[in-house]
This record gives structure tokens, sequence and C-alpha cells, in this order.
């Protein structure tokens, strides 16, 4: 089957996983905070973004490589880090780091993620990276540090826009906790998808496996207080200071909407600036994302990560477009595991890649280094 046909977009993608996912796993990964608004604002901001179309250029050989910290990657856009993706589906996070190494993109594990450095060892690339929801205690800071080196990962994603819980109502109305206690209302739920189910009985429950040592994790927890967040602290400059004295690799800090960041993380020797708001999960007033990245651009040379609300290789553009270095996707690949299984990532980088190379080819632009500044209409 030609999966272009049948799935030629991510949110063909989208309907399909939220067919074959209890309704407990779709309210997880696609529900946000409050009343969603930031969500709504990542879309409507990013279709504001408009390029006039260029004629009579003649064909174009596409370039579509991209260089961030250090490495060239074929591709301007990587996994971003995903909490539990293996309560998506079966082996989420195998799923994706593999897809991430057969493609040549970066693959970031998350703390909370259903799999521990160590199980994701054998399957990395070059390109493995590791994000920290950051431990208070300095011992399990520096256990979590040394654990995700050993395992192969080689960048450093601090994420620093969660200095408290977000109240994720969707989720909590749908009965999840953590880990998955099955309750009548979610056996019910799971009975009506009998691939996930299925899947679910040769994995076992997921839980976060990175923590096991750390904690008991057989207390079941609601969302938004799961062992994640027991253990995490809200860090400051000190922390930052502490984290890049002891990584050896690049460091990123995550969760970047104000400019006046940029400079004192820069001073602390950070290596790139990731320009988010959590996609819309953490704070229901924040800016979008793509509002806040043009200021951020202005007063540094850092190289500019970027995520929330892209949902196809046009958005990844309308990034680039704006000051970004390199582009993450977070939901995009879960609905295609959700969707396809071990064959929906590959198939998310190829609807991506296709979709960057028909809206360059519409602008004109044979290479990324191609966009003139200010090209796009906002």
């Amino acid at each position: 089957m030609d999966l272009h046909s049948t799935y030629p977009g991510i949110s063909d993608l989208k309907q399909r996983a939220k067919r074959r996912l209890p309704h407990f796993v779709w309210e997880y990964i696609d529900s946000g905070t409050g009343a969603e608004t930031t969500i709504h604002r990542n879309r409507d901001a990013l279709d504001q973004i408009r390029f006039p179309p260029s004629i009579l250029h003649g064909a174009l050989e596409f370039d579509t490589s991209a260089r961030v910290l250090g490495h060239d990657y074929p591709l301007p856009f990587g996994i971003a880090p995903i909490g539990m993706s293996g309560l998506v589906w079966p082996d989420g996070e195998g799923i994706l780091a593999r897809a991430a190494a057969d493609a040549g993109i970066p693959y970031t594990l998350s703390t909370v993620a259903s799999q521990c450095p160590e199980d994701l060892a054998p399957h990395l690339g070059d390109n493995a990276w590791f994000q920290l929801y950051p431990p208070k205690d300095p011992e399990i800071r520096s256990d979590l540090l040394n654990r995700a080196w050993q395992s192969g990962f080689r960048t450093l994603v601090l994420t620093a826009d969660v200095p408290v819980a977000s109240r994720r109502e969707r989720q909590t109305r749908s009965g999840l906790t953590h880990p998955p206690q099955m309750t009548p209302r979610l056996m019910a739920q799971i009975a009506l998808r009998p691939a996930w189910a299925l899947g679910m009985l040769r994995y076992g429950v997921p839980h976060m496996r990175a923590l096991d040592k750390y904690i008991d994790d057989s207390q079941n927890l609601p969302p938004t207080a799961h062992i994640g967040y027991l253990l995490r602290t809200s860090p400051d400059m000190d922390y930052v200071k502490w984290l890049r004295d002891h990584w050896d690799g690049p460091f990123v800090v995550k969760g970047i909407l104000r400019p006046e960041d940029a400079g004192r993380l820069e001073q602390a020797g950070i290596d790139a600036l990731w320009v988010s708001n959590h996609g819309g999960r953490q704070f229901d007033a924040a800016p979008a994302s793509i509002e806040a990245l043009p200021a951020i651009r202005a007063v540094t040379n850092l190289p500019l990560i970027f995520d929330s609300g892209v949902a196809s290789g046009l958005d990844v553009l309308r990034a680039l477009s704006k000051g970004a270095d390199f582009v993450m996707l977070g939901r995009a690949f879960l609905y295609g595991i959700a969707a396809l299984g071990a064959r929906g990532p590959a198939h998310v980088i190829d609807i991506l890649r296709q979709d960057m190379l028909a809206n360059m080819g519409q602008m004109g632009i044979a290479t990324l280094a191609q966009f003139p500044s200010g090209q796009s209409n906002n």
C-alpha cells in the first residue's frame, strides 16, 4: 500500500490515531492546558506567515540539509522529547529512536519516557539527545547525566518551562494516572481498541523506567503529580551553570520565550536556545512560540531550535524564515506511531520532507540558506 495515497498529511495520521487509541491515551497526547487557547494561538500565528510565490526561476536542485550543534543533518527537523511515548504505542521510544537513526535526524529521549537511556543504547545513531526534567537531588541529577552519557546521548536539553505542574484538565477528566491504573472506566475504553490492547499485553503497562531506581512508582498519581514532578525542582541560573560544568557535550535550554533570557544563558555557556511554549501544555496565556522567535533571534547569535504547533513541512519553513536554525516536532510523531506503528515515523519524515520540497519550489528556494530576511508576510 502506498501510504501517501491514504495518509498524505499529518492530519490523516491524526485522524487514524484517534480511532486506534483508547480515549485516555488520546487525551494525553492531544490535549493542552486550560482552555487550550495557546494551542490555537500557535496554529493561528503559524498560519499568518505567508510567502509570495516565485515564477520563472527554472528547475531547482533542492538541498534540505542543516547544520546545528556541530552536526550536519539531511533535514532541518528532528524528534522532540515526548514523555511516555510507550503509552501511545508499545515500544514507542524504541520505534522513534530507530527511525531517527535511520533518517539521520536527532531523537530526544525524555526523562519521563517509558523506556530508560540504557534500553535505547543499542538503537541510537550519532544524534541522540537527552531531555532533563531537573531533579532536585544532586545525586540523582549526576546519576541521570552519567546514565545518559554512557548510553550514547551526547546533547543535553534542560526543560526550564515547568516551574510548577500545569493542570491539563482534559488529561485529568480522562481518568489517566501514572502509572495507568486499570479501572473499569479505562478497561472499557481499552476493550474498544484491540490493536493497542494486544500490544500492551505484550510489553506490559508502561511507566517511567528511568526513574525506577530513585522512587517507588507503585502508587497511582494524577497526571500532573507523577513521580517526574515529585522528583524535580524549578531550576535557576546556578542550576544551569552546574549542568554546564558537568556535561561535556552540547547543552541546550528549552522553553525560551523572552529575549532577556537569551543573554544570560549565552553568558553561562549554553550552546543553543530552544524556543517553545511546551506545545500549549504548560501555560495557557503564553504567546505563540513563532511570535516570540524573531525577537529572540534579534538578540543572540546562538543556534535557535523551535517547536510548538508544527504540523507540516510548510510550518518547518515558516519557523526557519523567522530565525530558527532547526525545528523539532512531538505530536506529529506520536500520531505517526499510533496510526501506523513502526512504519509511522518514517512516513511522518517523508510527509514533512515532500511538503518542504513542494513549498520550496513554489517559493523558488533551492536551499534553506536562501530565505531572504523579512520575505514572509506576517
